[in-house]
């Protein structure tokens, strides 16, 4: 019996390799696309499982394809990282300390990089 826990995926790790595959197409997926872009022997129950919890936090969207959906993601990677990071302060009681306790783990180059986008001269490659 331990072995099937062994062999399961870490929490998460599926629902990544969804968005994953809908951010390389770049067009909305349906299941049954999104299970065949992975390559994977996952059901597309279990695809359409993770595509509808994904939807119900927000992370994709949707629209009607034939009798199903069709998902694309809200928002790219670097906005979906920014929106966990914003979840996660906003679930603390005591955000100076988390903010000061990240501020001094930050490299160097990111606390500079930090510094000019709260200067506001748009360094840093901000889209």
């Amino acid at each position: 019996m331990g072995d099937a826990r062994a062999e399961r995926r870490p929490a998460g790790e599926l629902g990544a390799s969804v968005l994953a595959a809908l951010w390389a197409a770049g067009t909305p997926l349906t299941p049954g696309q999104v299970q065949e872009a992975l390559g994977s022997s996952h059901a597309r129950t279990t695809v359409t499982t993770i595509l509808s919890r994904l939807y119900e936090k927000g992370v994709v969207s949707r629209t009607r394809s034939g009798r199903g959906f069709a998902y694309v993601p809200t928002e790219d990677a670097s906005g979906l990282t920014a929106r966990r990071m914003h979840a996660e302060l906003a679930g603390t009681e005591d955000r100076g300390t988390v903010l000061s306790r990240f501020v001094s783990q930050l490299s160097d180059e990111d606390e500079a990089l930090l510094r000019a986008l709260l200067e506001g001269d748009g360094a840093g490659g901000v889209a």
